[in-house]
This record gives C-alpha cells, structure tokens and sequence, in this order.
C-alpha cells in the first residue's frame, strides 16, 4: 500500500511511501529519511496528525488503521545528540568546576590562607562520589529507551548543574564558611552514603528490567536488596533517594545554596515522577495501586 507522508508543520507532501499492513513506523522513518536526508530517523516524530502525539517506531499499520492512500505527517525534531553524551557533560562538568572551586582559586577568594575546614572536605568528598557514580552509571548501568535528545537540551541542563555547582562550592569552600556540630555533619554523612547506595541499587534493578538493545516496559518491583523496598511505596525510588541525598549534603554542610538546589532538584524530580507514574498506571492495568509517584503516602 502506498501512504503519503506530509510536513506537520505546513503539510506539504515529502514522500510517498511503500508499505505493508506489518510495516512499523520505524520502516516509515528510514523511508523519509531515504526521500531527505537531512531528516535522520532520530529527527523524526510520526505522527496521525499534524498536531497529534508521537508514534512509537514498534506501532505497525494495521495497528494504527492505516490503509492505502493514508496520510502520515513527520515533524522535524531538530538536530539531536545521544543521551550518553548529554548525560556526560552534564556530570562531568560539575565533578571539574567544585572540585576547582574546592582549591580555593584566587579568582574567586584572593590570596587566603584560612584552614580549610574539616566538613568541606568531607563535602568535597561526598560532592565527587556523587558524580562520579553518575558518570560510571552513565557508561556502564543505564539503558536508554530513546538513543538521542534535543541538542537545545544540551545547553539547558549544563547551565543548571554547572551554575548551581558553582553557587554551592563557592559557599561551602569558601575561607569564612561556618561547619554545624559535628554530630549534624556525620548524621548527614551517614544518610547521604546511604541515599547514594540506595539510588544506586534502583538503577540496577531498573537495568535489570530492560533487556540490552530493547525498549522493553515492565513494572519494577524490588528485589533481594532491601534498599529496592521501596518500590513498594513509590514508582520513582530512584528519585527519592536522590532528593534524600541533596537534603543529606545540606544537613551535612547548613549550607543555604545547597538547600536551594535540593529544592529545585526535587521540584523537576517531581514533574519527570509524577509523568511516569500516570505512564505506568495507564500501560499495566495491574499497576500497584497502592504506590505514590515520590514520596510515600504523600505523593
């Protein structure tokens, strides 16, 4: 069967593509992309409608009622660039600019000689083991559904971690910075390593759920960890124990930045969870119903 496939944003006609009932849209997007070749499948957003929702590359045509001298519109996503690299740059920028700032450089401080204080340090310490758990997780752990993102996406996310990393390093390494007793500092030392260790169990359990080289969907459930228990109370742990770790680090430092940027972290965490709980309850129809999107019993 032959289906038009047209601009979503004027629709005009691209190309006209041959296909079969068990044709995917996946088959459509190299079809395109033969016909233009700026339009590089990871560009493309198929859609029913000019305005309509993106199709998934597994959805065939019979699925989707299509038949001969149907109509198919793409929409051109703009240039794109891997999760991977995204995620790299994101990381790896903040790990360089505290651990900088942590030298007490002149062109922030001037010429100090103040002692270094023993929680900065530790801050410094805990500051690295988080990004760089995110980088090794980055290469070695995550699967991602989606093999690129916006490169617009690039600029956005580096501005946010990279300037709050500087807003928070230059306060907690700064030569007047104050520490909290030091029973505050080692009760938050203690909850940070055990959110990062918990964060880090939900991503392999995650890992674990999706096959290599598939998008395949389950519902996650915890495992023998015990720190995967709280899958039972929320669909997002991972998030949870993320937000657990930035309140931790501000615990462990009294540092205002850090709090600041613990609540607008949690403040996108909750966004990213609440939309991937309503995906889970509306693709597993036996979805627990009992769990929260982030925080349990709460929301």
């Amino acid at each position: 069967m032959e289906v038009e496939v047209l601009f979503a944003h004027n629709s005009k006609l691209l190309t006209k593509c041959q296909l079969q009932p068990n044709s995917t849209v996946a088959e459509v997007k190299r079809q395109v992309y033969s016909a233009r070749k700026a339009l590089n499948v990871d560009r493309q957003a198929i859609r029913l409608a000019d305005k309509g929702k993106a199709l998934k590359d597994s959805e065939t045509m019979q699925s989707l009622g299509i038949r001969d001298g149907s109509k198919l519109y793409v929409k051109d996503l703009g240039p794109q660039i891997s999760w991977t690299t995204v995620f790299l740059a994101e990381y790896a920028g903040p790990l360089i600019v505290y651990l900088w700032i942590y030298q007490r450089p002149w062109l922030f401080y001037g010429d100090t000689r103040a002692p270094v204080h023993q929680t900065a340090h530790i801050a410094a310490a805990c500051w690295t083991l988080h990004y760089a758990k995110r980088l090794l997780e980055t290469i070695f752990v995550h699967r991602f559904s989606h093999a690129t993102m916006p490169l617009r996406n690039l600029f956005k996310n580096c501005a946010y971690y990279w300037g709050f990393t500087a807003y928070v390093a230059y306060h907690v390494n700064h030569p007047l910075f104050t520490s909290p007793c030091t029973m505050q500092v080692y009760a938050g030392l203690a909850a940070f390593l055990i959110s990062e260790l918990g964060n880090f169990s939900i991503h392999m359990n995650l890992r674990n759920l999706r096959p290599p080289g598939t998008s395949v969907r389950k519902i996650p459930r915890p495992d023998a960890n015990p720190l995967t228990a709280l899958f039972n109370f929320v669909s997002c742990p991972n998030y949870t124990y993320e937000v657990l770790s930035w309140l931790s680090f501000s615990v462990l430092t009294q540092c205002l930045p850090a709090l600041l940027f613990t609540a607008a972290g949690m403040y996108q965490m909750t966004m990213w969870a609440l939309g991937k709980h309503r995906n889970y309850r509306k693709e597993f129809k036996d979805y627990p119903r009992q769990r929260k999107a982030i925080l349990p019993f709460v929301l």
